[in-house]
């Protein structure tokens, strides 16, 4: 007993002493920084604008997840110490005669010291940040180090409390990817693996970019990356032909673009029998994130290596214009989505994707029609009729994440008709796993018939917009793709 005393008094002068050693030296250039940055963390305000600068600079959804993970672990780590730990340590503020005054925070914080509530946040925040994009991570790290220090700089902490804070917060961040895997814990998506030829630098990969999806930088990106590929820029009235062209003499096909592009790059590696390399550039990029590929780095490090897999494409018969057939990445739809697509498309380049796509959803409840058609042999009346290539794993009428790219299964899901589609619509996304519900009916099928379609019925596919003829058959052309994607995903782009 007499040694833990002995001991615990050691660690106290210790800390005092690391204290006073940092409050009396002077810092070159902190004086004007580190009581600012102190008070700019009040609250997580300064993690909360930098979780939003992370999720505007960043380059698609890695840098979102990552944003919100630092969000995440920053809330459970500050609940965790501000409800708990300080109630049970009431460990009492340094005396701050050694603390020059211009030092000193206007306002002293009048909780407990132990442990530092900003240096949990902070670590929390950075900590979550890195576990998802070790990228951002680098660009956090400091400035969290910073806030951190800056308890013991302004005088409110001893380095203990700094320390135990950072190691709560670096917890609470594991702790939020034991409950939500980061992308790299999750089974890789698609399968088998498929044998692809190695082509390092892009050599005989002709890769086709769609300037109406706005990816101008990423095709500099790509280009720099893979300096022997040929690069072919295309507007999107050329885009079919110009894949077909490249299809033919190349081979591997790559695409810049959304889903749309790469829809029907697939189908021309598909007719060409080539392996097709995604390049994520558009405003909506599913079937790439779902396959795991973030950045030009993911399919870049794939085509030098040779790694693919082989994923299923979703087929309609007979397909548009006059095609015997019609092919999904990702989902089919009748009834009131291809009507919301087709009221987003005409207001987003006056407002913008979400806000078109948000005002297009109300327009679209307020107005919508309901279908009438034949199902498997059963005239029905519906809403909405969706068809995901693959299962979904979020249950409910809208497409969520796919574990698999490579099942052999439709999944179908119909929102029934009546009154009130708005509230039957979303009763069918709050239906979980439920497969049968008043409003809301979900199926695994290989094959499905629809029939006694009414003219001037439209159906959606990844995205695309067209006409549906009267009868039509949906089904699966099981592993026919070829498409690269890493073995091994990691968390280092942004």
């Amino acid at each position: 007993m007499a040694d833990d005393s002995r001991l615990a008094g050691l660690l106290s002068d210790v800390d005092k002493r690391v204290f006073r050693f940092a409050a009396t030296r002077h810092w070159p250039g902190a004086e004007p920084v580190l009581p600012r940055l102190s008070r700019a963390a009040n609250h997580g305000l300064l993690w909360f604008g930098a979780a939003a600068g992370i999720a505007v600079l960043g380059r698609g959804a890695r840098s979102r997840r990552a944003a919100t993970r630092g969000i995440a672990s920053l809330a459970l780590a500050s609940a965790t110490v501000n409800t708990v730990v300080k109630h049970a340590a009431r460990r009492e503020r340094p005396v701050l005669d050694a603390v020059p005054l211009v030092r000193q925070l206007k306002r002293q914080p009048v909780t407990t010291s132990f442990p530092s509530g900003h240096a949990a946040s902070a670590a929390a925040f950075a900590a979550g940040v890195a576990l998802e994009s070790s990228g951002w991570g680098a660009v956090v790290a400091p400035l969290a180090a910073s806030v951190a220090f800056s308890r013991v700089y302004t005088g409110v902490h001893y380095p203990s409390d700094v320390l135990a804070g950072a190691a709560l917060g670096v917890g609470a961040a594991l702790a939020v990817r034991g409950i939500v895997p980061t992308r790299s814990q999750m089974p890789s998506p698609g399968r088998p693996f498929a044998e692809a030829p190695r082509l390092p630098g892009g050599e005989g990969v002709v890769i086709v970019v769609n300037r109406a999806s706005g990816s101008a930088e990423l095709a500099t990106l790509v280009a720099d990356a893979l300096p022997r590929a040929e690069i072919v820029e295309c507007g999107p009235g050329e885009v079919t032909a110009a894949l077909d062209k490249a299809a033919a003499r190349c081979r591997a096909l790559g695409v810049v673009g959304g889903d749309g592009t790469v829809n029907r790059a697939a189908a021309a590696a598909v007719r060409h029998r080539v392996p097709l390399a995604v390049f994520p550039g558009g405003t909506l990029n599913h079937f790439a994130y779902d396959l795991g590929i973030e950045s030009v780095h993911d399919t870049c490090r794939a085509l030098a290596e040779g790694e693919a897999v082989r994923v299923d494409l979703g087929r309609f018969t007979p397909g548009p214009e006059g095609a015997a057939h019609g092919y999904f990445l990702n989902t089919f739809s009748l009834g009131v989505y291809p009507e919301l697509v087709t009221v987003r498309e005409r207001w987003a380049p006056r407002l913008g994707g979400w806000p078109a796509g948000v005002l297009a959803a109300l327009e679209t409840l307020r107005r919508g029609h309901r279908l009438e058609a034949e199902f498997e042999g059963t005239r029905r009346s519906l809403w909405l009729l969706f068809a995901g290539n693959n299962i979904y794993q979020r249950m409910g009428p809208t497409p969520g994440h796919r574990r698999d790219l490579a099942d052999g299964l439709l999944d179908v899901r119909i929102v029934h008709g009546g009154s009130l589609p708005g509230l039957r619509l979303l009763a069918a996304a709050l239906a979980g796993p439920l497969s049968r519900s008043p409003v809301h009916a979900a199926e695994r099928m290989r094959r499905v018939r629809i029939a006694g379609l009414a003219r001037g019925t439209s159906l959606a596919y990844d995205g695309e917009v067209t006409p549906a003829p009267e009868e039509l058959v949906l089904d699966k052309a099981v592993e026919a793709l070829t498409v690269y994607r890493p073995q091994v995903f990691s968390a280092s782009a942004f």
